[in-house]
């Protein structure tokens, strides 16, 4: 069992990644996950804790932080128009139904698993945003009811098995279906918190009781360590949002997706160790 000192030098860690993750949560309508996950799997492992078990409190932390992170980060896309509700309302029911399938595997499957899905994500979402040129004038593609629902299904259930909101897939989903950028940020935005709050729940009742937790832990979330995140990344969420409306954004995409894949190269490195490849 880990003392609460273990966790008090990773405080620092831990505003750092609210603060980074609030401000790409605005800008890129990712809920900052894709930053908060990395960085808690990071210093929850310099604690000595076991890998798998740091990958699982790190997804859990991150999705309770999501929920409020995307309230922040939605309402302010939601007042500059960037919301586009119609797809929200459809694409709703079918996210819930993934998130919850998400969040049952993620809680209890290997956390090994995670990593795996985490770093694979994450390396295909660093290419996209890397690669990819966005169009002048995006024309969105129609599709039918179940077609979206299988998306919706795909993107719930890979975002609370990352520890994500939604963005990280959702937008270059939308993004390559030909919605407007700027929608498909804020409207992915909306998505974190439909994401977030069931797949925080099912996290924590999955952890429930797990033997070598750190302290102030509700099942595999991390209270202490949330109540650090929270408050900076939905104060510099809505910094996000201004930033997502006023400047260029191709070469905040290409560090984005550097960052991303510098973070998928150190997991797939962690995994060969543990493997003994390294």
């Amino acid at each position: 069992m880990l003392e609460l000192e273990t966790l008090l030098p990773l405080m620092g860690v831990a505003a750092g990644a609210g603060i980074a993750g609030g401000i790409l949560a605005g800008l890129l309508g990712v809920g900052g996950g894709i930053v908060i996950v990395p960085a808690l799997y990071f210093a929850l492992g310099l604690t000595g804790m076991d890998p798998a078990l740091t990958m699982q409190v790190a997804v859990g932390t991150s999705l309770a932080t999501i929920v409020f992170t995307a309230l922040s980060s939605g309402y302010g896309h939601y007042k500059k128009g960037a919301i586009d509700m119609a797809l929200l309302k459809l694409w709703a029911p079918s996210i819930l139904g993934g998130v919850v399938i998400g969040g049952v595997l993620g809680g209890l499957v290997s956390g090994n698993v995670l990593l795996i899905v985490f770093a694979t994500i994450a390396m295909a979402v660093a290419l996209d945003l890397i690669l990819r040129k966005p169009k002048e004038s995006p024309e969105p593609r129609s599709f039918s009811k179940p077609v979206w629902a299988a998306l919706g299904v795909f993107a719930g259930a890979v975002s609370a098995m990352m520890g994500i909101g939604g963005g990280s897939v959702c937008v270059p989903t939308l993004s390559f279906l030909g919605y407007d950028i700027r929608k498909a940020v804020g409207t992915s935005a909306a998505i974190g918190f439909i994401i977030g709050l069931p797949g925080a729940i099912i996290y924590m009742a999955t952890g429930f009781g797990a033997e070598g937790l750190p302290p102030l832990s509700l099942g595999y979330v991390n209270l202490l360590l949330a109540a650090v995140i929270i408050p900076l990344s939905t104060t510099f969420a809505r910094i996000g949002v201004k930033l997502a409306h006023s400047i260029p954004r191709r070469a905040l995409k290409l560090s984005f997706g550097l960052f991303l894949m510098a973070t998928s190269i150190r997991m797939f490195a962690d995994l060969a160790e543990q493997a003994g490849w390294l």
